[in-house]
C-alpha cells in the first residue's frame, strides 16, 4: 500500500511538473520577438512620425495626441519645427542610425528628409536657430527663400543647437557620399562660418551673425576682474567666450568630426585652437577652474540674471571632458596639464553632502545662490526650481579617467576616437524591443503620460519624440542584433 502511494505521489509531481514547465514554455513563447516583428514596428512607426507629426521633414519635441497642441521649448504652430535637440536633427539622426544597422530604405529617405528641413533652416551667418518657421520665411535670413537684410540672422551655439544640426549633416553626407549638392553644401557653409566665428584665441561666442573683428578680442590669459556688481547689469552677452551648456565641448565634437570625414587639417585646427583658449580661460590660484562666460579682457562676467560672474563647478567638469577627449584625439600631453589642480580644486570645494555648487564667488570660493526674486545669496534655503544651483560632482570618475589616460598606449587612444558599439542580443534587449512593439498602438504612435505647456489640461497623452528615438533605436539594435546571431 506504501508503495502505491508513492507512486501516485511520484506521478502527481511529474503532472505539476509537466504543467508547471508547459506554463513556463507559453510565456517564453509568447515574450519572444522576431526580427520581422521588430522590423515591422519600425516600419509602422516611422510612417506615422513622417506623414502625421513631421513638418517638412522636421519635428518639435512635444504633441498632444490629436497633434492639435504642439511644443518645442515651447508652444509652437504646425508651421515651425525645432532645431535644438531633442527636435529635428536628433530624430534625423536616430533614423540614419536606424539605416545603418537595419539597411532599411525607408529610413534613410527619413533621413534625408530631416536633413532637407534643416537645409531649408538654415541662416545665412552660417548655422541655426532654436527652430525654423516654414510659412514665416521672411522674419528670418534663410539662405533658402529667406528675409532681407533686416530680417534676424542670428546663429546661436547654445544648447547644443547649432552643433547638433551640423554634426548630423556631417554624417548623413558622409552616407551619401557627399553626393546630395544641397546637403554638403549647406554643411560645408556652416562648418566655414564656424571657423570665422572662433575667436583669435580659439573661444567661441554663444551666438552670431558675423565674424568677430580681432583687434576687439586680444589674447590674454583668464583673470580676476577687481571688483564686480552683485546686481544684474543687464549687460549684452551673447558676444562673450562661453563654456554655458557645455559650448565648446560640443564644438570641439563637431571640430574633430569633421576632420574625420573631410580630411581638411582646419577642422582639427580649429579644435586644438578651442583647447589653446581651455587653457588660457583657467583660472589662476585660488580657483583654478573656469567660469561659463567671460568678457573680452577674460574676466568672468554677467549672463542671465541667475548666471553671476563666478567660478562654476559645473561647467568645469565638462571642460575637463574636453581636455581629455583632445588629448585622445591628439596624445598631447599638454592638454591634460589643466587637469590635475582644476580636480584639486573641485574635490576642495565639495559641499558636506559631496554635491558642487554651480556658482563659487571669485577668490572667496564661498558658494552662491539666487533667491526665488532672483537675489544674490550665499543661503540655499530659497533656490529658483528652473535651474541647477546644486549639482552632482563627478570629480571622483574624472580622476579615475584621468588617471586610466596616461597608461593607455597610442594604440588604445585610437581606438578611443570614434568607436563602433558592437550590439549584442541580450535578454534586457529583447525585453525592451517586445516593450516598443507591444506599446505601439494603432496608428503607428508611441504615446505617454505627460503636460503640455500649451494645454490647461494635465496627464495628457502625448508623442514625445525623445520617446519615438528610444524605442526606435532599440528596435533597430535588435535588429542588428538578431542578423550578428
Amino acid at each position: 500500500m506504501s508503495e502505491t502511494r508513492s507512486l501516485v505521489r511520484i506521478c502527481l509531481l511529474f503532472c505539476i511538473c509537466f504543467v508547471f514547465c508547459s506554463v513556463i514554455a507559453d510565456e517564453l513563447r509568447s515574450a519572444e520577438v522576431t526580427e520581422a516583428a521588430a522590423r515591422q514596428a519600425m516600419q509602422k512607426a516611422t510612417k506615422y512620425f513622417r506623414s502625421q507629426v513631421s513638418t517638412e521633414g522636421g519635428y518639435l519635441w512635444l504633441y498632444s495626441q490629436d497633434l492639435k497642441e504642439r511644443e518645442g521649448e515651447n508652444q509652437a504652430p504646425a508651421s515651425r519645427v525645432w532645431v535644438q535637440p531633442p527636435g529635428t536633427p536628433s530624430v534625423g539622426q536616430a533614423y540614419l542610425n536606424a539605416y545603418q544597422k537595419t539597411g532599411e530604405p525607408y529610413l534613410l529617405e527619413a533621413a534625408k528628409a530631416a536633413a532637407m528641413a534643416l537645409v531649408n533652416g538654415q541662416l545665412k551667418s552660417g548655422g541655426w536657430n532654436y527652430f525654423i518657421d516654414f510659412e514665416d520665411r521672411k522674419a528670418y535670413q534663410y539662405r533658402v527663400n529667406g528675409g532681407g537684410s533686416k530680417a534676424r540672422n542670428t546663429t546661436t551655439l547654445d544648447d547644443n543647437t547649432t552643433q547638433a544640426a551640423l554634426q548630423f549633416l556631417i554624417l548623413i553626407d558622409q552616407e551619401l557620399k557627399f553626393k546630395d549638392q544641397p546637403i554638403h553644401e549647406a554643411t560645408m557653409y556652416a562648418l566655414n562660418a564656424l571657423l570665422k566665428a572662433q575667436y583669435p584665441n580659439g573661444g567661441w561666442p554663444q551666438r552670431f551673425d558675423s565674424p568677430p573683428d580681432p583687434k576687439d578680442y586680444p589674447v590674454i590669459k583668464a583673470n580676476y576682474p577687481e571688483s564686480w556688481s552683485r546686481e544684474f547689469p543687464k549687460k549684452k552677452y551673447l558676444d562673450y567666450y562661453t563654456f554655458n551648456d557645455n559650448l565648446i565641448e560640443d564644438l570641439v565634437g563637431v571640430m574633430f568630426l569633421a576632420h574625420h570625414v573631410y580630411q581638411d587639417q582646419r577642422y582639427q585646427q580649429a579644435a586644438l585652437k578651442a583647447g589653446d583658449f581651455i587653457i588660457l580661460a583657467q583660472m589662476p590660484e585660488p580657483q583654478p577652474a573656469w567660469a561659463q562666460q567671460y568678457n573680452s579682457q577674460m574676466q568672468p562676467a554677467w549672463a542671465r540674471k541667475f548666471e553671476p560672474p563666478a567660478v562654476t563647478g559645473g561647467e568645469s567638469q565638462g571642460i575637463i571632458k574636453t581636455l581629455m577627449q583632445i588629448y585622445i584625439y591628439t596624445g598631447d600631453k599638454k592638454y591634460l596639464k589643466p587637469i590635475p589642480p582644476a580636480l584639486a580644486y573641485l574635490k576642495k570645494s565639495e559641499l558636506p553632502d559631496g554635491k558642487l555648487a554651480r556658482f563659487y564667488e571669485l577668490k572667496t570660493n564661498r558658494p552662491l545662490y539666487f533667491t526665488k526674486k532672483y537675489q544674490l545669496t550665499y543661503k540655499d534655503n530659497d533656490l529658483p526650481t528652473h535651474y541647477g544651483f546644486i549639482i552632482k560632482s563627478g570629480v571622483d570618475s574624472l580622476e579615475g579617467r584621468y588617471q586610466r589616460l596616461l597608461d593607455d598606449s597610442p594604440e588604445k587612444l585610437a581606438s578611443m576616437r570614434f568607436p563602433t558599439r558592437r550590439v549584442r542580443l541580450t535578454p534586457s534587449l529583447t525585453a525592451k524591443a517586445k516593450s516598443a512593439i507591444d506599446s505601439l498602438n494603432s496608428e503607428g504612435a508611441w504615446l505617454r503620460q505627460g503636460d503640455l505647456k500649451a494645454s490647461d489640461k494635465e496627464n495628457l497623452r502625448i508623442i514625445d519624440t525623445r520617446v519615438f528615438i528610444r524605442n526606435l533605436d532599440t528596435l533597430a539594435d535588435f535588429v542588428a542584433a538578431s542578423r550578428k546571431d
